[in-house]
């Protein structure tokens, strides 16, 4: 047994006769994610020599030969599979801070780009690769974190990972928790397995009314299962004072009075709608500057091409400063921006923006950080990763919703030559967006709680 000091103390346990009695289901599940493992390491290898992906973190995959934590206070262990995950955590690991500020804190992700950008965000934290499901690399990555409490952020669900974590007597908590339609009609499917695996949270964290009755139904535990709101409103237009626009567009080469498009976290083929929709544009609306950043890290190069085959000229947001050379040519290059976990600033310049993964078939990406910040917004349909936000904003007449490529240009052509029309649904965005907020200290208490300790007194209005 083991005691923190620190007001946060919890018995551990080497659950052995637990660790017996899963071993069948457990090794029954190692042979079936060997038997995918091998039949996707074709594309794995394709993936890491072309694009450069899946080549770091192996060992702590494979193995999970995390780093031995050397700390013997609290832990808390927070799961994100990639970036936006990533950047949801941010409030919560910020209140976390308040509460204890010599509290440890540990990040795992699943994606590179994840584990590149958790590293930025968070350099007071530990960040490292979430094991693969396998029954050993769980089990010793566990073991060498030794953490107080787990939290997964949204749905994850690895049995043999969430099965170790009960093994150990570790807390389990679901933060931010939703379940999509689409997943939802798969899992009920297999409820017989979803139960147990559910009830072995200690508290379930969920957005909406509506996922906990999903989660429910598919065998959740009623009196564990409450609804803390989305910590993703918490994250929006809550750093107003940072986002220095003023300096950016400076350094942009964007001058005062110039309107401008930004393109958000897009996907094939919403960068050709974007460049179409510019092009039809910038001889429309005198000064007219575009700011387009794909969703996905491998796929910058690509767009830069788009552009360039179009006549545009570009200038990268990595690159800016030392790139200068491309404004001095062309008047209005348009900007690529090519770095990870900034978009906030992207978002900040934005007379007019358009969210992308919702006029390709990716379910949409986080349209509430635009809106947070009073941008007036076009998404495109398919918003099922966000249709309650989508819903909202919609009742609130405080997005626009474009069905295709031609609807997409009227959207965006009607906000840039009404700016007080697209001010005002800014405006009724950003405060549907700050009347929603509140799920972050929701979302610690339980957290503290789950580790025996009483909900931190912090004002429910801090974030």
């Amino acid at each position: 047994m083991r005691d923190s000091g620190h007001g946060f103390g919890r018995p551990w346990y080497r659950h052995d006769g637990l660790w017996k009695g899963m071993s069948l289901a457990g090794w029954l599940l190692n042979l079936i994610y060997l038997g995918l493992l091998s039949a996707v390491s074709p594309v794995l290898l394709y993936r890491a020599i072309v694009h450069g992906k899946y080549r770091r973190g192996w060992r702590e995959k494979l193995l999970g030969g995390l780093p031995q934590r050397a700390s013997t206070g609290p832990c808390v262990w927070l799961h994100a599979v990639s970036v936006g995950e990533v950047l949801l955590l941010r409030t919560v690991i910020e209140r976390l801070k308040r509460v204890d500020g010599e509290l440890d804190i540990w990040i795992s992700t699943t994606t590179d780009t994840g584990h590149t950008v958790a590293t930025e965000q968070f350099p007071d934290c530990r960040v490292v690769y979430f094991p693969l499901d396998f029954t050993w690399a769980v089990r010793s990555a566990l073991e060498r974190v030794r953490p107080d409490v787990v939290g997964l952020a949204e749905l994850e669900l690895w049995p043999n990972f969430i099965r170790a974590v009960e093994g150990q007597r570790i807390p389990l908590v679901l933060i931010n928790g939703r379940i999509s339609d689409r997943s939802f009609r798969g899992y009920r499917r297999i409820r017989f397995l979803m139960r147990p695996t559910l009830r072995r949270f200690e508290a379930l964290g969920v957005q909406t009314e509506e996922h906990r009755r999903r989660l429910m139904q598919l065998g959740a535990c009623g009196r564990r299962t409450v609804v803390t709101g989305s910590v993703k409103f918490d994250a929006c237009g809550s750093r107003s004072s940072e986002l220095r626009t003023g300096e950016l567009r400076r350094e942009l080469g964007i001058e005062p009075g110039e309107p401008v498009f930004v393109g958000g976290s897009t996907h094939p083929p919403e960068e050709k709608f974007v460049l179409e929709c510019y092009r039809a544009l910038r001889e429309e609306i005198p000064g007219l500057r575009l700011v387009i950043a794909p969703r996905h890290r491998e796929r910058f190069d690509e767009v830069a091409k788009l552009i360039q085959e179009r006549g545009l000229s570009v200038v990268r947001r990595s690159g800016t400063g030392s790139n200068r050379s491309a404004s001095e040519d062309h008047d209005r290059p348009v900007i690529l921006w090519d770095t990870l976990g900034e978009l906030h600033r992207g978002w900040g310049l934005a007379d007019a923006a358009f969210v992308g993964g919702s006029l390709s078939q990716r379910g949409g990406q986080n349209m509430l950080e635009p809106c947070g910040l009073g941008a007036a917004v076009v998404v495109g349909p398919n918003t099922w990763n966000f249709r309650e936000a989508v819903e909202l904003l919609h009742a609130g007449k405080a997005i626009c919703v474009a069905g295709n490529q031609d609807e997409l240009l009227k959207a965006v052509r009607r906000l840039l030559t009404d700016r007080d029309g697209a001010a005002a649904m800014g405006a009724r965005a950003r405060g549907i967006v700050r009347a929603h907020q509140g799920a972050t200290a929701k979302t610690v208490d339980l957290l503290l709680e789950a580790m025996g300790v009483q909900a931190s007194g912090l004002p429910r209005a801090a974030a």
